[in-house]
């Protein structure tokens, strides 16, 4: 084989690409290789092929089988300056480009979103969910994002997407004024406004978010617990219930506090009898008048008393001798028996 059949066979005569999972964009391996005027390009189903001349985007190609030839490079053409039919080998980059829908991909909020509840006042919240993308414009996708790498993947662009998302989420719930308690019934409705509000930020960069789901949103640890105690004091009713819910608790907990033993019970337990007692006062406070009736009705029979001891101090005859009794006596004066 001689010198010519050698350079010959370094022309790249077929430019394809199968897809890798993940890679948004892949710079086709020519290096220094040149490129066979009449080479075949393969772009499959969901791809897009890209030449590039000297950081100049020229040609794009959509799906199908494309033989290279001035004709069909027309930029490239233009750029390189070929006149008439220029059938030499030619040095460019190539990029393919996924166009599938990336699914599954996830957001989340770093830090809490402060946010102002209609019912619970200031509060933090924490959401996450995921979201889908496709690549919709790969020349703007190539030129504002790409740069001059061998591949791009998802994790290379997921953390700035991230960064959106949550900012036009945070920003929608603030509008939306929802309070946290009916969130979980507008999640699709809320999903379907965030995919209208965040799609010009990703149109910019060549690409569509296809979908964006809300999987839940979260208060503080803290403020959860208030709620499943107001939720309880809800179920218990009226406040005798409650009190004796409270009482329960606290026996409960005293006797799962291996530390306490049956101190800890019995301190919870008269923790909630004192709080039964407070609150039963408290409840009997409109009773007052009732008890002061009380003492009248003992003295009643004190005054009913009195006319009993007057009766029997007021004999005028012994009942021994039959004498009569001075006014008052105590003893007949003539036989001496008491009166």
């Amino acid at each position: 084989m001689g010198l010519f059949d050698f350079i010959k066979g370094q022309f790249i005569e077929v430019i394809e690409w199968l897809d890798d999972k993940g890679v948004l964009v892949y710079r086709f391996p020519a290096y220094d290789n040149a490129i066979k005027m009449g080479a075949k390009l393969v772009v499959r189903e969901s791809q897009a092929a890209i030449f590039m001349n000297e950081g100049q985007i020229a040609d794009v190609f959509g799906p199908g089988t494309h033989t290279l030839s001035t004709q069909n490079l027309p930029v490239l053409t233009a750029l390189r300056s070929w006149k008439y039919a220029f059938n030499s080998p030619f040095k460019a980059d190539v990029f393919f480009l996924n166009t599938t829908n990336f699914t599954d991909l996830k957001w989340g909020t770093t830090n809490p979103v402060i946010m102002r509840d209609p019912e619970f006042g200031i509060i933090r919240m924490r959401g996450f969910g995921n979201y889908s993308i496709k690549i919709s414009d790969p020349a703007v996708f190539l030129k504002e994002i790409f740069g001059t790498g061998q591949e791009f993947t998802t994790a290379g662009i997921t953390g700035f997407l991230k960064t959106i998302i949550v900012s036009g989420i945070s920003d929608l719930l603030g509008e939306s004024k929802i309070p946290v308690a009916d969130l979980a019934s507008s999640y699709d409705e809320l999903g379907q406004l965030a995919s209208t509000k965040l799609q010009p930020p990703f149109s910019a960069i060549g690409l569509t978010l296809t979908s964006i789901t809300i999987e839940n949103v979260s208060l503080p640890e803290e403020v959860e617990k208030m709620i499943d105690r107001k939720s309880s004091m809800n179920i218990a009713g009226n406040l005798d219930n409650y009190m004796k819910y409270q009482t329960a608790e606290a026996i409960r907990e005293a006797a799962n506090n291996e530390s306490g033993g049956i101190a800890g019970a019995g301190a919870g337990l008269g923790a909630g009898m004192a709080m039964g007692q407070m609150m039963s006062q408290m409840l009997n406070k409109p009773a007052e008048p009732q008890q002061a009736a009380a003492p009248q009705q003992q003295q009643q029979p004190q005054q009913s008393a009195e006319p009993q001891q007057q009766q029997s101090s007021g004999k005028k005859f012994c009942s021994e001798c039959g004498s009569k009794l001075t006014e008052n006596a105590k003893f007949c004066s003539d036989c001496g028996s008491k009166t």
